[in-house]
């Protein structure tokens, strides 16, 4: 029977491999574990990161009609990465000086139109930031805020058009959020890749009306 204790483990060293890579960095993480034991763990993580400490913001858009249930924006993005179009919620990296709420906002009305108080495009409001969520923690550091938006609609407003930069090729969906999950379902048979963050958020709204 072992007597060591159980003791918490510990980062000793960061160590950076070199590469030509311009957004990301590898690197190997030199740890000590519960037992006492050093061991390396190598992790892919952004070159930079903004001084408030989080990388990027998504967000769950909440769109409130006069008329029609509440609805939220998913968007179709091709990622080289997975090799596929992923359905995922807008997002985005935030910029040095902004806080999670006004990156939000920002993308938010960039990749999908809305938000801008302008005629069609709605009031939008920030209804929670959440705390720091880590992403895929096996492979990277990389976090994220997920943030809540309220939109407020007119009964005849328009779909507003989009603000996409150059080279952006991005698909806008607004769905009723009671139907989120039976459309993500649609797109995975299509061959669409789910996004975890949307999928989550879907399975956890289906399974609250379940168990409600």
């Amino acid at each position: 029977m072992s007597s060591n204790k159980a003791q918490e483990p510990a980062i000793l060293g960061i160590e950076e491999y070199k590469t030509d890579a311009k957004w990301l960095k590898l690197e190997n993480i030199k740890w000590k574990d519960q037992e006492g034991k050093e061991r390396n763990w190598e992790v892919a993580n952004r070159t930079k990161r903004p001084e408030a400490g989080v990388d990027s913001v998504h967000i769950l858009a909440l769109l409130h009609h006069p008329s029609k249930p509440v609805s939220t924006i998913i968007i179709e993005q091709y990622r080289p990465p997975t090799g596929a179009t992923v359905i995922e919620f807008p997002a985005g990296l935030i910029d040095e000086g902004e806080d999670a709420a006004t990156t939000a906002l920002r993308e938010l009305h960039e990749e999908t139109g809305y938000g801008s108080g302008k005629a069609g495009e709605g009031n939008a409001s920030v209804k929670e930031v959440s705390d720091v969520f880590v992403k895929d923690p096996g492979m990277t550091g990389a976090n994220m805020n997920l943030v809540t938006v309220d939109i407020k609609l007119g009964e005849n407003d328009p779909e507003p058009e989009q603000k996409l930069e150059p080279g952006e090729h991005i698909v806008k969906r607004v769905v009723a959020l009671k139907d989120l999950h039976s459309i993500l379902k649609d797109y995975a048979k299509r061959g669409f890749a789910i996004d975890a963050l949307v999928g989550s958020i879907a399975q956890g709204y289906q399974l609250s009306n379940q168990f409600a």
